[in-house]
């Protein structure tokens, strides 16, 4: 594969951009050599810099569900365009949004738009701890809710233990707040009530794991945080910035039947654009500025770009057998890859719900971080490495979700199938 040009502009991005990128896991150094520098998108497909064609399943981290420069968003996003690209001033297109995703997801009574993912949860974590006057949160080991300064945690020693930094710059003080329990650990998230009673504010968990790999949760889970919640005066949140629009038209909350206090979500509401929003129960979204007293603001929240094709992708999405088919064509890619596996004697663990799926080389799929992260990081390393010189675009990373999108052909899933094969049987020789 010639990489010449993404070689020359990866080194003369890092004169200018830390790493060379604009988000960590773009660089490639989980999985070693040149990123390529990616010039265009068309359905399924991008092709990069020096016209290598790749079968995309990052799909910029999920939203594309519709796959890549889709006719009718494009479509849209021009004539908008022509209208103005940001105003600072209230839109039309802000309530038929909010009014789409209100009735797909109906615990959502209210909601406000942001520009991020991480600004979505920020805000609801600060929500959270306004509307029950409390300061502590639950986050789960390896469950990622973004970039905010409390959220940059990890797990001590115990499961009840106060969380320290996860990374540099962050003081300890911003995260004496958060505590860590292992995913799918009911039990642990019962001690860390008992231990602090009255000072929890919330739980914040990502309902469907999908940044240690894709980890479902166990039976019983989502439910059991729902009562717990419930009894100790806390709030749920439920973190769908992935999950959202990507399992169902309402989510994960729809999938497991649970309803949460708050949601937050991103990518696909933007089709693709930078986007985020937050939204729950009035009585606790009424406390926003400025209905109420917790601040929020955003120069480009709900922006006419982002909404339009959000607008879009949503009524594509709405429409009958969608997701029937993200189905099929994610079971026939889990089907594939297991078979190959098997022909080959090779060990490796597929975890998938939905239309996402992670091919861990482990003997066991995962059920939280401590499993996940046993996992043969090295072999994933030169497993992509292999897919990518076939012309298969997989994360970069054994801890990141692949995704299916409903570009995706029966022949880009065969095509991709045979990819695994051939690099498997390359990795057992």
């Amino acid at each position: 594969m010639n990489q010449e040009t993404s070689k020359k502009l990866f080194k003369e991005a890092q004169k200018y951009l830390p790493g060379g990128v604009d988000s960590p896991v773009r660089a490639y150094k989980a999985v070693g050599g040149t990123p390529p520098f990616i010039a265009r998108g068309r359905g399924s497909r991008i092709y990069d810099e020096d016209g290598n064609r790749f079968i995309d399943y990052v799909c910029s981290w999920g939203p594309l569900i519709l796959g890549h420069a889709h006719p009718q968003v494009v479509k849209a996003l021009r004539a908008a365009a022509g209208l103005g690209t940001s105003f600072g001033a209230p839109t039309e297109l802000e309530i038929t949004l909010a009014k789409m995703i209100s009735t797909a997801l109906p615990s959502m009574e209210m909601l406000r738009f942001v520009s991020s993912g991480t600004e979505a949860t920020m805000t609801a974590l600060r929500l959270a701890r306004a509307f029950t006057k409390k300061d502590k949160i639950i986050k789960f080991d390896g469950g990622y809710h973004g970039h905010s300064d409390g959220l940059l945690v990890k797990a001590g020693s115990g499961v009840a233990t106060l969380g320290l930094p996860d990374s540099p710059g962050v003081p300890e003080s911003y995260a004496l707040n958060t505590m860590v329990a292992p995913y799918n650990c009911i039990e642990a998230v019962e001690q860390i009530f008992d231990s602090h009673p009255e000072e929890i504010a919330a739980v914040i968990i990502e309902p469907v794991a999908a940044n240690m790999g894709v980890v479902p949760p166990q039976p019983d889970f989502l439910a059991g945080l729902r009562r717990l919640t419930t009894e100790w005066g806390a709030l749920l949140i439920f973190d769908e910035v992935i999950t959202g629009f990507r399992l169902t038209y309402g989510g994960a909350q729809t999938v497991f039947g649970i309803t949460p206090d708050l949601t937050c979500l991103g990518k696909i509401i933007g089709g693709g654009l930078p986007v985020g929003a937050y939204g729950g129960k009035r009585e606790i979204m009424q406390m926003i500025a400025p209905s109420g007293p917790v601040y929020q603001a955003g120069t480009l929240s709900g922006n006419p770009l982002a909404m339009t094709a959000g607008i879009e992708t949503l009524k594509l999405l709405g429409q009958p057998g969608v997701y029937d088919r993200l189905e099929k064509a994610a079971a026939r890619l889990e089907e594939g890859i297991t078979e190959a596996a098997a022909s080959l004697d090779f060990t490796l663990s597929i975890s998938r719900v939905a239309s996402l799926l992670t091919v861990f080389f482990s003997s066991q799929p995962p059920v939280d971080w401590e499993s996940a992260s046993k996992a043969d990081t090295a072999l994933f390393g030169k497993f992509f490495q292999q897919l990518l010189a076939q012309g298969i675009y997989w994360p970069p990373s054994q801890f990141e979700a692949a995704f299916v999108s409903l570009a995706h052909s029966d022949l880009d899933i065969e095509k991709t199938i045979t990819a695994v094969e051939r690099s498997l049987s390359s990795l057992k020789s």
